[in-house]
């Protein structure tokens, strides 16, 4: 591990902060752009010490401090090789946004920077935080920014979808509240790592799981919680919409693998096939409503709740293939994602539609565009040799291990992707008649070729050489694995030592070296 000199993981979460302070006394619209783009781009400078994160340890880049020492209270950083990719895609995201919405926002400019930087902030912060009230209070900072974004600078129905987004993830963070507040007097601290090392009966997990999952579930958003997805994303602005898929996204996932799987092991394998098959109606669910919509960006609104079904399938598998594919598709569905929402926002500059009738015929117009379009639509729906292909044949992988018909079912929602995408981009590239107008739109511009050829490199490089990002997260994936099987069967052999019936049945898969499940074991 490199020693940076400064606190690295403080300085990515209060820098934007400052910078929020700094833009407070700017009146020139330019010229807060021109400051918010260096501001993020000094972020990712800030964040190049995390390159040299060492797999093979646990958390690292830690950084803490007494906050209330009379409840036990602390300011507590850190990363793994689980949060360090999500804190790298939030951190590189960001002048990526500020680029894509250079021209497209027309009013309050200076408000609309600070939110993302705001945006920037509580996420980083979430991902970072390591103690249980800190990561709370991120995850609750993190709403207001969004909201803003959505309710101010979003389409005609922004009102509605953005109280319909806030309403929903206020829900979900209530019950994280009260399973804090329980986890808090079931362990007497409010340190992440040292829950993690406190085993809890199955009643306590059994609840406790319930009131986190369905926060977590909400912010996936996993079926039948996702309806606030969709209206968020088709009436927030182009930078909204991609922090929205990029990071947003995958606070869900993230709060699985950092609280239940760890926290709550017996209930997490208790309520494994729930889960299972609420992943797996999200898959198909997903890409079928994606297949009949006519507005781009609503499509690829569904397309999302798709791909992270395959993230949240991925999670409760417990074997090694699957929690890989968990993280490859978090980070991959936020590179092509967050791509396609730029896109979407870059071709609604020329034509002021997002129907896909208004949009189409463009291979003659815009060749460059459609070729960008091309790449990050075959990605999507997982063409081998590009990134999304690796994390989807891992969570598969996964899935047909775990079991035949989990892997058969998995199938369809695959072809469904295809389906949709493939019946967008040809309509969008020779669908006729073509756009009148679209023959005297021009074709990309410098700014939008250096927003997206870094997301193409990276399309292209993690679906060629995916390695690196194995190396770092299967050390942290292999610890999370052997500590839940641990601590499930400890939780077995107390059941059946005091012999006392639970409410239902327990059943805890069990994992073998190579990561694959075995039968499960029954109370």
């Amino acid at each position: 591990m490199i020693d940076a000199g400064y606190p690295i993981l403080s300085s990515l979460i209060f820098f934007p902060l400052l910078m929020c302070l700094v833009l407070a006394f700017v009146r020139s619209d330019e010229l807060v752009r021109v400051i918010t783009l260096a501001a993020s781009v000094a972020e990712v400078l800030l964040a190049l010490p995390l390159f040299g994160f060492d797999p093979a340890q646990g958390f690292q880049f830690v950084e803490q401090l007494t906050w209330v020492p009379q409840w036990g209270l602390s300011y507590y950083l850190g990363v793994d090789g689980i949060s360090l990719l999500m804190v790298m895609l939030t951190v590189g995201i960001l002048p990526l946004c500020v680029l894509c919405s250079w021209t497209y926002i027309g009013k309050r400019i200076k408000e609309f920077h600070i939110c993302l930087l705001l945006m920037t902030a509580a996420c980083i912060g979430v991902f970072c935080a390591l103690d249980f009230v800190l990561f709370y209070v991120f995850w609750e900072a993190m709403l207001v920014p969004m909201y803003l974004l959505i309710a101010v600078w979003g389409g005609p129905e922004r009102r509605y979808a953005s109280i319909k987004f806030f309403l929903y993830t206020l829900a979900g963070s209530t019950l994280l509240l009260v399973a804090m507040v329980a986890f808090f007097r079931a362990g007497g601290t409010f340190s992440i790592p040292e829950l993690m090392e406190r085993s809890y009966s199955f009643r306590f997990q059994f609840w406790a799981f319930l009131a986190m999952a369905l926060a977590f579930a909400i912010k996936v958003p996993m079926f039948p919680f996702h309806t606030w997805l969709p209206a968020a994303h088709v009436q927030a602005p182009s930078a909204g919409s991609v922090i929205l898929a990029s990071v947003l996204l995958k606070m869900g996932t993230y709060g699985f693998l950092r609280f239940c799987l760890p926290l709550t092991p017996a209930a997490s394998a208790y309520f494994a096939p729930v889960m299972i098959a609420f992943a797996i109606a999200s898959i198909i669910y997903g890409g079928f409503v994606a297949l009949g919509q006519s507005d781009i960006k609503k499509l690829i609104a569904y397309s999302s709740v798709g791909h992270m079904g395959f993230a949240m399938l991925g999670i409760f598998l417990f074997n090694q293939r699957g929690v890989e594919g968990t993280l490859l598709v978090m980070l991959n569905h936020g590179i092509v994602t967050g791509a396609l929402f730029m896109m979407i926002g870059l071709i609604y500059e020329r034509s002021h539609s997002r129907e896909i009738t208004a949009n189409q015929g463009l291979g003659k117009f815009l060749p460059a565009y459609m070729g960008f379009w091309g790449l990050f639509a075959l990605s999507s729906f997982g063409f081998p040799g590009l990134n999304s292909f690796v994390g989807e044949a891992a969570v598969m992988t996964g899935a047909f291990q775990h079991s035949w018909l989990v892997g058969a079912l998995v199938v369809p929602g695959a072809m469904l992707a295809a389906a949709y995408m493939l019946r967008l981009s040809l309509r969008m590239a020779w669908g006729g008649p073509a756009s009148p107008a679209g023959k005297g739109w021009r074709d990309m511009n410098s700014r939008e070729w250096v927003y997206l050829a870094p997301l193409a490199v990276l399309t292209i490089w993690l679906g060629v050489a995916p390695g690196m990002v194995l190396r770092t997260i299967d050390p942290a994936i292999e610890r999370l694995l052997a500590d839940f099987q641990a601590k499930s069967q400890a939780v077995v052999a107390q059941v059946e030592e005091i012999d006392r019936p639970l409410p239902m049945e327990l059943a805890v898969v069990e994992i073998d070296k190579a990561g694959a499940t075995g039968a499960p074991l029954a109370d």
